[in-house]
């Protein structure tokens, strides 16, 4: 295989591997956040590709199913880990409004740290958090500015990989000019 086409397959490889969501052949996905739940913890669903204006999301790890409303182009709703489910994969149905979509989620023990916070998580008042740097009295606001902002998302790393993808095409095919030159 050459240089050209190791690097745009690796490219696509890593590409794929991080995208969060779950895509069905027919381009439909899912995305469930977080996507590592433990018992008892909310649960953020979000569809793309359905038709309809309202889905529900089932599953026997779920305390009830979730409604699924527009939002965003997408259709998005939550709900709640049974607090006595036990680890291990389970199946969600999402009714759309002409088809099923099946994916599965992971439920881990309590105490594992979930992958990601749940999307519609409310936010906490800024409070203080040991250690505590003295004089911090009027800077509570910027605390708690500063703890809401997130770092880059997967856009930026796709981002990213398509940019390195194209660095290491145009390396590649340089190299093979030169060689070409030098013959």
């Amino acid at each position: 295989m050459g240089p050209l086409r190791l690097t745009l397959c690796t490219g696509i490889l890593a590409a794929l591997a991080v995208t969060p969501a779950a895509y069905a052949a027919d381009g439909r996905g899912v995305s469930v956040s977080p996507s590592t739940p433990t018992p008892g913890a909310d649960v953020a669903l979000r569809v793309t590709g359905c038709s309809g204006k309202t889905a529900t999301a089932t599953s026997t790890a779920f305390v009830a199913d979730a409604q699924l409303t527009a939002d965003k182009g997408a259709l998005a709703g939550d709900t709640r880990i049974d607090s006595t489910t036990k680890p291990g994969p389970y199946d969600v149905k999402i009714r759309c409004a002409d088809f099923e979509i099946r994916v599965s989620i992971n439920v881990v023990k309590k105490g594992a740290a979930p992958s990601a916070p749940p999307s519609k998580a409310p936010s906490a008042p800024a409070s203080p958090v040991a250690p505590v740097h003295a004089g911090g009295g009027g800077s509570a606001p910027l605390a708690e500015a500063e703890a809401q902002q997130k770092g880059p998302g997967t856009a930026h790393a796709v981002t990213g990989l398509v940019l390195a993808g194209v660095a290491a095409t145009a390396v590649a095919l340089l190299s093979a000019r030169r060689r070409r030159g030098a013959d």
